[in-house]
């Protein structure tokens, strides 16, 4: 009696020990809407006691008749609880005495989900592996030998391999080892049990399938994680956007600071137009235009090229942080526009002001038309009609890295549209 209530004992704790593991798993679970929880299972397979069998009698290898029903409902993608039940039985090998015994069992158990626990995901997410043990009760029934049923407690522990075929099934194999305390007869039903702590003890070798239930796309046993290939192939489609050049200056996009500089345009290790004077043309540019001012007395000529280049950007006009004045060498820039509009009477230009994403974009509007206020001022000040320069404040430019101070110089400027 000593010996089946220590049986008991040990079992009582495993419980306990599974409980603790799902309490604190739940405290820790992602949200519940994430995926699906409750998942049913059906096992066949075949069994085989290796103890408490009579003298004489012997069973096969293994007795091919075993069904097993489980449903089981997750707590979080690594823990939760199974409730089974399970249908053996057991009979004679060839040439030994005949008995025939059935056997039935229920159990509740707790679920590890080792295939997570152990980060399988971070190299698959079609194999899985499950761990069940828990407690649950008996019933041996005997054709042949003692009369009515032997009630006993059991305890069961098992690994389940898995294999994803898809967000709804799952194929399963399963290897149980199930104890049992407070047996009377052995399994063939012919004598009486020993009275050892722990009695019978029978193996199942199963394989079954796994049908998940729910509205979600995916069930808790494969719910996140990437495999090796979706992560390769994720990192192969970013190192391909990268090692872009889209302004084909010969920088890859992944380091280009100015990714629409001019074509032609000699351009340093960032991507960034060489600009020696800091005036806001690049040199090449700069040595093209000096020419033609040279052949044509000094004034910017009427063509589509000019326009085209202040249009496109190569002409602005800068500011250092939270300020409405002109950097001095960025003033050729105003210069250069003034020239232009002087040579093109019939030429009007937006003359369109930025701020860089320091501080609020309600703030970052009103600093970018000061800024353009101030360009204009300048131009009419210059002999421009103020009719001809519409102020345009288009606030923050979000197209650079904000974290960098060399990007945000960039983009705290005015450029123009010529019309």
């Amino acid at each position: 009696m000593k010996k089946k209530l220590s049986f008991l004992s040990l079992l009582l704790s495993l419980a306990a020990t599974a409980q603790d593991v799902s309490t604190t798993s739940s405290q820790s679970s992602v949200d519940n809407t994430a995926y699906n929880k409750w998942s049913v299972e059906l096992n066949a397979g075949a069994n085989k006691p290796i103890r408490a069998i009579t003298n004489k009698y012997f069973t096969p290898t293994f007795n091919p008749t075993h069904i097993d029903l489980g449903a089981r409902y997750m707590l979080s993608p690594k823990f939760g609880w199974k409730l089974d039940f399970e249908y053996d039985k057991f009979s004679e090998r060839d040439n030994t005495p005949p008995f025939e015994s059935t056997y039935l069992r229920t159990s509740l158990q707790g679920v590890v989900n080792l295939g997570r626990a152990l980060n399988f995901e971070t190299f698959t997410n079609t194999f899985g592996l499950l761990l069940h043990t828990g407690l649950g009760a008996s019933q041996l029934t005997s054709k042949n030998g003692f009369e009515g049923e032997d009630y006993m407690v059991n305890g069961i522990f098992g690994l389940t391999g898995q294999v994803r075929l898809s967000n709804r099934v799952a194929l399963t194999a399963d290897l149980s080892g199930i104890v049992h305390g407070s047996q009377n007869y052995n399994f063939d039903g012919m004598k009486a049990s020993s009275s050892t702590a722990i009695d019978g003890v029978i193996i199942n070798l199963t394989a079954g399938l796994t049908v998940y239930l729910g509205k979600n796309e995916k069930h808790a046993d494969w719910i996140g994680g990437k495999t090796i290939s979706d992560d390769l192939e994720r990192r192969l489609s970013l190192l391909e956007t990268s090692l872009l050049d889209s302004d084909k200056d010969g920088v890859a996009d992944l380091y280009d600071l100015e990714p629409n500089s001019i074509t032609g345009v000699a351009v340093n290790t960032k991507g960034q137009s060489i600009d020696h004077n800091q005036n806001g043309v690049p040199d090449e540019l700069e040595s093209y235009l000096d020419k033609t001012y040279a052949k044509n007395g000094g004034n910017v000529p009427s063509n589509n090229n000019i326009e085209e280049l202040i249009n496109g950007g190569y002409v602005n006009v800068y500011f250092d942080f939270n300020s409405t004045k002109p950097t001095n060498a960025s003033l050729s820039g105003v210069a250069f526009l003034v020239k232009y509009l002087q040579s093109n009477p019939s030429k009007s230009t937006d003359i369109i002001g930025y701020a860089d994403e320091i501080g609020s974009s309600g703030y970052n509007t009103e600093l970018s038309r000061k800024r353009a206020e101030a360009v204009k001022e300048i131009a009419v000040k210059s002999g421009i009609d103020a009719s001809r320069l519409n102020v345009i404040a288009n606030g923050e430019d979000t197209s650079v890295n904000k974290n960098s101070k060399e990007a945000r110089q960039i983009v705290r400027r005015v450029s123009f549209q010529v019309k």
